[in-house]
């Protein structure tokens, strides 16, 4: 893998390992199992790719609001890749529908406030791609756009509970047919069209 950086994800800096599933607190998806591959559809590796649909149940009930994170630990760097970061999310038991825009999102790794789509390098081992679910004891007073440190310091000591769920994702091997020139003959080219 490329790097590990499983002590810098927002779970290991922001909650107790006893807190996670509290009271019931769950992450699914219906697009994957915990541990299972991600489909292409939610990755680079496809042209339409959208976030995958997310739901939860209940957190506690003195819950005032969840924040969700998903990042790459195996990514190159000293911090885990951040993927999103979705503030807003009213505390009770809901969903991300596929592709779905929530209300309140920040700035990712690519610094932009949208899903990014999982690329790790052609020929990598797969990366793992961490959703981070937390209940927080009060609302984040952030505005949509700010970064993963902002977040995460405006969430710090606020943690009740927390939920996760993990996919794996290994792209495929570049297949060279879109704009590989290795195997093209410029010699044979007729430039003139004669």
């Amino acid at each position: 893998m490329a790097g590990n950086t499983r002590t810098q994800l927002a779970l290991a800096k922001l909650a107790k390992p006893d807190i996670l599933g509290k009271g019931g607190f769950r992450l699914a998806s219906a697009a994957f199992k915990q541990g299972e591959e991600l489909d292409p559809c939610f990755t680079a590796d496809e042209e339409d790719a959208v976030a995958p649909p997310l739901d939860w149940s209940a957190p506690p009930a003195d819950a005032a609001e969840l924040v969700l994170i998903v990042e790459d630990p195996d990514a190159a760097g000293d911090e885990p890749f951040c993927h999103w970061l979705v503030w807003g999310l009213a505390p009770q038991q809901g969903q991300l529908l596929e592709g779905e825009v929530p209300p309140r999102v920040g700035k990712n790794s690519f610094g932009n406030s949208e899903w990014a789509l999982p690329a790790p390098p052609h020929g990598d081992e797969a990366h793992e791609f961490i959703f981070q679910l937390f209940a927080l004891d009060v609302p984040v007073a952030l505005m949509p756009g700010a970064g993963r440190a902002e977040l995460l310091a405006a969430m710090d000591g606020h943690v009740i509970a927390a939920a996760m769920l993990s996919a794996n994702y290994t792209r495929a091997e570049d297949d060279g047919e879109e704009g590989d020139w290795d195997d093209v003959d410029i010699d044979s080219i007729d430039f003139d069209g004669n």
